[in-house]
């Protein structure tokens, strides 16, 4: 497995940890209409294990051939189903009205796919791939390693065998969940390596994920037989003297992992109650005034186990907005609620409390809330401020002369009346 800070965040957001089973989740108490695609109706019972799982979390499965003629994801408008698997490498044409522009406008839509693909992969899926920023390599390529495989693998394979793809480096929405290991490579098993492979390394991708600017998730797997049971079940030990047994591969606790955080059982957050007001108040004024001392406070939840929970961070910003920010802040948690105290500028208008949260496998998470801000009234202005003294003395000194004239002058007019 890869070990790196992106996989790291990312298996912590799905609530998976290497080396640890995953604890039993509760049930949905909701359905969710979800349509799997399939080659051949056949996977179905090589796959159950997984489609097992789907099942009893409350999801509600609709098997199909990909080339069925009855397909359709749209009706008058609206999505006829939540979620979409697509367990069929090899389809060269969807049925139905389905095809790689009704995909990606079902996700444009809000909706989740989990595509898996094979060594004999279509072209429907190697486009719809590049429509998610996502690269294929060749058609019969698979990931070689020949420093880590299973012993029982003559070949040198991986012991699961995975087809190659390449994330676009400037896509930043396409997530690199699994990646090969440092010596691995991908090119044909049953041809000599007669050039430079197509990709090398941790290059080599094995899984990726997509969040959508609209939180819609899509997770592509190179590997079908990843989610099998025969992979699900199967006894795993590399190839080296010493090497630990394992009765189990770890596929099945990812699979179902990855299924919880592309369906959105997992990584969601969410805004609760959003609260503002003075240091001191409890309510919020018609109009702050400037250099007020402020207290905002918001409620994050995140869903865990289908119940929403207090979600926990310390890396969430407020920021202070007019048209550019005029103050960013960290959020505190206390209790249930993030809440920070803060003096607002000496700049009046319109401004925004503005939450804009980015976590890596998590859902976008934003809160605006509109407030204005006045300048002082004329009954708030300091009496006497230090910078005007200056001015002060010389009105005081103005009227003192004034007065000492008017003394001068009037004793001058009494002297001329005597004499």
């Amino acid at each position: 497995w890869r070990s790196g800070s992106q996989a790291d965040a990312f298996l912590s957001a799905i609530g998976w940890n290497l080396g640890s089973k995953l604890s039993r989740l509760l049930t949905l108490t909701s359905t969710s209409a979800t349509l799997v695609l399939l080659d051949n109706l056949n996977i179905r019972d090589t796959h159950s294990i997984f489609f097992r799982s789907l099942a009893d979390r409350g999801f509600d499965i609709t098997f199909k051939t990909a080339d069925d003629p009855s397909l359709s994801l749209i009706k008058y408008g609206q999505f006829l189903y939540d979620h979409l698997i697509i367990f069929s490498p090899s389809v060269e044409d969807f049925g139905g009205n389905i095809n790689v522009e009704t995909i990606t406008s079902f996700i444009d839509g809000g909706g989740n796919v989990l595509v898996a693909a094979s060594s004999d992969i279509g072209d429907p899926l190697r486009e719809l791939g590049s429509e998610c920023g996502i690269e294929f390599d060749e058609e019969k390529t698979a990931v070689i390693d020949h420093h880590n495989f299973d012993v029982s693998d003559p070949g040198e394979v991986n012991r699961i065998l995975f087809r190659h793809m390449v994330a676009d480096p400037e896509n930043p929405l396409v997530l690199d969940i699994l990646t090969g290991s440092s010596t691995s490579y991908s090119f044909f098993p049953d041809r000599p390596v007669s050039q430079y492979p197509h990709a090398v390394g941790k290059n080599t991708l094995l899984i990726a994920g997509l969040q959508a600017r609209n939180n819609a998730r899509v997770v592509f797997s190179g590997s079908l037989e990843f989610f099998s049971d025969a992979f699900f079940n199967s006894a795993v030990q590399k190839a080296t003297p010493g090497s630990q047994r394992y009765e189990q591969t770890g596929n099945m606790e990812l699979a179902e992992a990855l299924s919880r955080w592309v369906f959105k059982e997992a990584g969601v957050l969410r805004v609760g109650a959003v609260t503002h007001h003075p240091v001191g108040e409890t309510t919020p004024p018609a109009a702050y005034t400037i250099t007020d001392l402020v207290e905002y406070s918001i409620v994050i939840e995140m869903l865990t186990e289908g119940r929403w929970v207090p979600f926990d961070g310390d890396d969430i910003q407020l920021e202070f907005v007019r048209i550019d920010p005029f103050v960013r802040t960290y959020l505190k948690k206390k209790g249930d609620k993030y809440s920070v105290q803060f003096k607002l500028p000496d700049v009046y208008g319109v401004f925004q409390f503005k939450v804009d949260y980015n976590r890596l496998g998590y859902t976008h998470l934003y809160s605006s809330t509109q407030v204005s801000v006045r300048p002082l009234q004329h009954t708030q202005y300091e009496r006497f401020i230090p910078s005007a003294f200056p001015y002060y003395a010389s009105v005081f000194s103005m009227m003192a002369g004034l007065f000492v004239f008017s003394i001068v002058f009037l004793h001058m007019k009494e002297k001329e009346k005597s004499d």
